[in-house]
């Protein structure tokens, strides 16, 4: 969920033209760190961050969202970083788990800042 601005943001106008679309948040486990996506301690939630927006939040490791960023890059052509390789590996998971649903996600940050990390080598 990051800074929270966009699942904020994209909520709010989702919901008003459709109030039954429900807004998954995606947060590392605790034990994991992973770019652009935090897991905020009450105390320190941005101001702008509704809990009630979210009707779940989903946690993730790092290495689960280090494998899906490869595999975006590999299967699909998509150069995407870390925190995208979280959303889209929970985005898949809600899909083995809902019928007939229709799942967003957003690919939120690109994989060039991470080159010099050793992920793509």
């Amino acid at each position: 969920m990051g800074t929270t601005g966009t699942i904020m943001g994209v909520s709010r106008f989702l919901r008003e033209v459709n109030p039954q679309v429900q807004i998954i948040g995606v947060q590392p486990r605790d034990d994991a760190s992973i770019p652009g996506i935090r897991k905020w301690p009450e105390a320190y939630r941005p101001k702008i961050f509704e809990p009630e927006r979210l009707h779940r939040v989903v946690e993730i490791s790092a290495e689960e969202a280090q494998q899906m960023t490869l595999e975006l890059a590999r299967r699909e052509g998509i150069f995407a970083g870390i925190s995208s390789g979280g959303a889209v590996s929970v985005a898949l998971s809600l899909s083995r788990e809902l019928r007939g649903a229709v799942i967003v996600t957003i690919i939120c940050d690109r994989g060039d800042r991470y080159v010099s990390t050793g992920l793509f080598d």
